[in-house]
């Protein structure tokens, strides 16, 4: 099982070292964008919507590596108080019973949505976008199936962990 967990993890690092370049990506374009439009007042659509589009893989690809470091948000106030023991029976239930179970809504009720998109090649969100909308909306499908294994990785370690004494 450990080695399940591991691959999983593979998966999540692997591509969170490479959308970890997005974030350069998404600042330089910005920086072009705005001395274009200020400076030699030239604007791009395209350019604009690969900022949002990039922003958007940048975050969506990298929450399943953001939860095998344990930065995500957590939302609790006793949490750290708690011992060892009490910590892992709450993120068992909370992989369990609202980790996994809203990825797997949010995956099957946004299927639809991208399925039909592939279909028309979904074209740009503003008149001189990028006529991509397809890929943009297929980076949910991507969130909730990286997440979803690295949650699974995650209780494999928590069910197989010793207990502490």
């Amino acid at each position: 099982m450990d080695r399940i967990a591991a691959a999983i993890d593979s998966i999540n690092i692997a591509t969170a070292h490479i959308v970890r370049w997005l974030a350069l990506f998404m600042v330089l374009i910005q920086f072009f964008v705005v001395l274009g439009r200020y400076v030699f007042g030239v604007n791009s659509i395209a350019a604009q919507e690969s900022v949002l589009y990039l922003h958007a893989t940048l975050f969506m690809l990298g929450a399943g590596y953001t939860l095998l470091v344990d930065k995500h948000v957590r939302v609790d106030v006793f949490f750290a108080k708690f011992s060892a023991v009490t910590q892992r029976r709450i993120d068992i239930f909370g992989h369990l019973f609202l980790l996994l179970p809203s990825m797997a809504a949010l995956l099957y009720w946004s299927w639809p949505s991208v399925r039909n998109s592939w279909k028309i090649l979904e074209g740009p969100i503003s008149v001189g976008g990028i006529e991509a909308v397809f890929l943009l909306k297929t980076l949910i499908p991507l969130f909730c199936v990286l997440v979803m294994l690295q949650s699974i990785a995650l209780l494999i370690r928590l069910f197989s962990a010793k207990a502490p004494q």
